[in-house]
């Protein structure tokens, strides 16, 4: 196996054009348990940690271009108030050591089903910068996953940035897993309020082959909140709508039985998690409607 260490990112993307094959590596996190395993031995690795255009986050007009290999600790601490979603993903991931050196840009190029990051980025419009020796392309993330592991990126891609517009309403994020560190999803929500557009955004991951948007349950709660004018003046959420968002919710899922939940436990679970993750917020934006706006 060839180690390739580029210490910029165009010799990244040269040494990626002339290795196709080449597996990119920075944290680590899900590469190296593939290969410790057997799992996966391919012709070469290609480290990215010397990159450091891959490691730095700006923000211009509102939108955060996260670089692919920021950890998940520095989102955490540096980017709470910008980007409370990800954020609140980014702490349920793994252990302490786990989140200084993994990465979303790990997480989108292994595109696991049961990434955490996933079902925020598509609850936020995120778009993910690929970049090659032949320029960028931007994929919207609704458009980025494929299947189970497989992504939108060509070859000869690298991903270089996440760009997420900054939380304009409440964003919530919550999972189920076997204990609370070193996880795997059993199932995932996230939840983000657009306030200014009356809109709901919606996602799941871990319970289908591909994290996917919840579109009847954002349809349906968002259409409930502008008949009802909750938007102009927040009141608590009936629970008949409530429940219903939650079994829109688990009806968008695909689930299958595994090692680590069945398929009926995960359907249940997610409905659970959509209600909770609703109520935090709903009443975040009861509390805080002039922080956030709403519709006009």
């Amino acid at each position: 196996m060839d180690f390739l260490r580029p210490d910029t990112l165009a010799e990244a993307l040269a040494l990626k054009a002339e290795h196709p094959d080449a597996v990119p590596i920075a944290g680590g996190t899900d590469v190296m348990v593939e290969l410790n395993f057997d799992h996966r031995r391919p012709a070469a690795l290609l480290d990215l940690t010397r990159v450091a255009e891959l490691r730095q986050w700006s923000e211009r007009a509102g939108v955060v271009r996260l670089g692919s290999g920021v950890p998940y600790a520095r989102v955490i601490d540096e980017l709470g108030g910008a980007l409370p979603g990800l954020a609140a993903a980014s702490r349920t991931v793994g252990s302490p050591q786990i989140r200084n050196r993994g990465t979303v840009g790990g997480n989108l190029g292994a595109a696991s089903p049961a990434g955490d990051a996933h079902p925020v980025l598509l609850t936020v419009d995120a778009v993910v910068e690929a970049v090659s020796a032949r320029g960028t392309r931007l994929i919207p993330a609704t458009e980025f996953y494929l299947g189970v592991k497989r992504n939108a990126l060509e070859p000869d891609e690298l991903i270089a940035a996440v760009l997420i517009p900054r939380a304009r309403g409440p964003q919530q994020f919550c999972k189920v897993g076997t204990r609370n560190a070193m996880v795997i999803a059993v199932c995932s929500f996230a939840i983000a309020l657009h306030p200014a557009a009356a809109r709901v955004a919606a996602a799941i991951g871990s319970a289908a082959p591909t994290p996917r948007r919840a579109s009847a349950a954002e349809e349906f709660l968002s259409g409930e909140l502008t008949a009802a004018d909750q938007w102009r003046s927040p009141r608590p959420l009936p629970e008949p709508v409530r429940r219903r968002f939650g079994e829109l919710v688990a009806e968008a899922a695909s689930p299958i039985d595994d090692v680590r939940g069945t398929a009926a436990y995960r359907g249940h679970a997610l409905a659970v998690l959509a209600r909770r993750a609703l109520g935090w917020a709903w009443q975040d934006y009861q509390d805080h409607r002039d922080r956030w706006g709403g519709s006009v």
